[in-house]
């Protein structure tokens, strides 16, 4: 998953944007050796000096996330999927040489397992880096932005460059895979992702990492490219994270959400508001410090169903997530006219759930919709344009958490309402907020 282009002399300086890893990231430094030249010329004694290996960074993708043929494939063959995020780092060359080609190899010991999407920047996994830190525009590269939180300064490696020298993959379907840079002004700070495919009975990934380049020497070493590599690959030994699904029945948190007058917007529109709607839920749960990897989502076109992991302190979450999510909106929305704008009916609910083949089975999973899709919360967006959202909540959680809050959204700001849906058979008592101001 390669683009070519022209380097630029800025291209020199990407070291002093990407810090090199901190010593605690660093699973290896390894010399690299020598290996003669390509063009005959007798080689003379040329330090390529050392490359310091990154951990390999692994975070667990659930197979609903998937694109649909593995989707098919995770359900009916029960293997499993991580996110993948490698970073190495080159040492400078003396006397004014340059790489002028990188090569960074990945060998997994079991042969069953597999790289089945490899990408040289973030831009194809989905993110965007027009502000910092980065913003995620898809699922998969929100899942990866909340990994690297763990890692400083590796998600700004996987920036896409104007200018950038050619790269690409290569052993996609293989146990076997790696990255390929060629051109001038290489890089010394380095980030991939691969999305992996394990056998479900695996517990701990484990193989080799191997660097080999190309080096023009500097002006104290005239004469053709010179060849180095890592002499032994490095091992590995990473244990594998958990299912970011869980399986068992319990009580749990879940939002829903759906983006008013959304059949109106013409196609282009429609689908840069797919993208804003999942990037202000990411950002939401983010700012509400919820552990995304744990989250089951199910993106629904013009809306979201989400599921929280069990045991999250409602007390804490709901707040920041209402406060993250009225920021992510107002974000999103500045600047925008009218007619633009993304404007959303959100519903909160808590019960005892279960993930089942076709989503989640539990009461709470119906009741989020019949609150998201009740005459209160619709007439209310209506009735309020300068508003980006409206909530609806179960008297459950009004009682339990939002009557104790100290912190907005405050229970003087809700309001009583009764859903009623005759042709549904639901009735139930339920609170509305109607934001004004800061902070939901």
């Amino acid at each position: 998953m390669g683009a070519d282009a022209r380097a630029t002399p800025d291209e020199s300086l990407r070291v002093l944007i990407d810090p090199p890893m901190r010593p605690a990231d660093v699973l290896a430094r390894a010399p690299l050796c020598p290996g003669g030249s390509r063009d005959g010329v007798p080689d003379v004694v040329v330090d390529p000096g050392a490359v310091s290996l990154g951990r390999p960074l692994l975070f667990p993708v659930p197979a609903d996330e998937l694109p649909g043929p593995l989707r098919l494939r995770a359900r009916a063959t029960e293997q499993r999927y991580y996110g993948v995020l490698f970073a190495f780092d080159l040492d400078p060359l003396p006397d004014g040489g340059r790489h002028t080609s990188v090569r960074f190899e990945v060998t997994l010991t079991d042969e069953a397992a597999r790289a089945v999407r490899l990408d040289v920047d973030g831009g194809a996994l989905g993110l965007t880096f027009d502000a910092d830190p980065p913003r995620a525009a898809t699922v998969a590269a929100d899942r990866a932005a909340t990994a690297a939180g763990a890692r400083p300064g590796w998600l700004t490696r996987l920036a896409p460059r104007a200018g950038r020298p050619r790269a690409w993959s290569y052993g996609a379907q293989r146990h076997r895979f790696g990255w390929n840079y060629e051109g001038t002004g290489l890089p010394l700070a380095y980030g991939m992702h691969a999305l992996i495919e394990v056998p479900a009975a695996t517990t701990v990934l484990t193989g080799r990492l191997g660097v080999r380049v190309q080096v023009r020497p500097g002006r104290r070493h005239p004469g053709g490219v010179r060849l180095a590599t890592v002499r032994e690959a490095v091992p590995f030994h990473e244990e594998l994270p958990g299912r970011a699904e869980p399986t068992a029945a319990a009580v749990r948190l879940c939002l829903a959400a759906d983006v008013a007058g959304y059949s109106r917007r013409p196609n282009h529109l429609a689908e840069r508001t797919q993208s804003w709607l999942v990037r202000a839920l990411a950002e939401a749960r983010r700012a509400a410090g919820v552990d995304e990897a744990a989250v089951a989502v199910q993106p629904q076109g013009d809306g979201e169903f989400c599921v929280l992991p069990v045991g999250v302190d409602e007390s804490t979450v709901i707040p920041r997530l209402v406060g993250g999510l009225a920021g992510a909106l107002r974000r999103t929305n500045d600047g925008l006219h009218q007619a633009e704008r993304m404007r959303l009916r959100v519903a909160l609910h808590r019960g005892l759930m279960k993930p089942a083949d076709g989503g989640w089975v539990g009461d709470a999973a119906i009741a989020v919709h019949r609150i998201l899709d009740s005459p209160p919360l619709r007439a209310a967006l209506t009735d309020n344009p300068q508003v980006d959202f409206v909530l609806g909540v179960p008297d459950v959680l009004y009682q339990d958490v939002i009557r104790h809050s100290r912190v907005p959204p405050l229970p003087d700001r809700f309001t009583p309402v009764t859903i009623d849906l005759p042709e549904k058979r639901f009735v139930e008592h339920g609170w509305l907020h109607v934001p004004h101001g800061e902070g939901g």
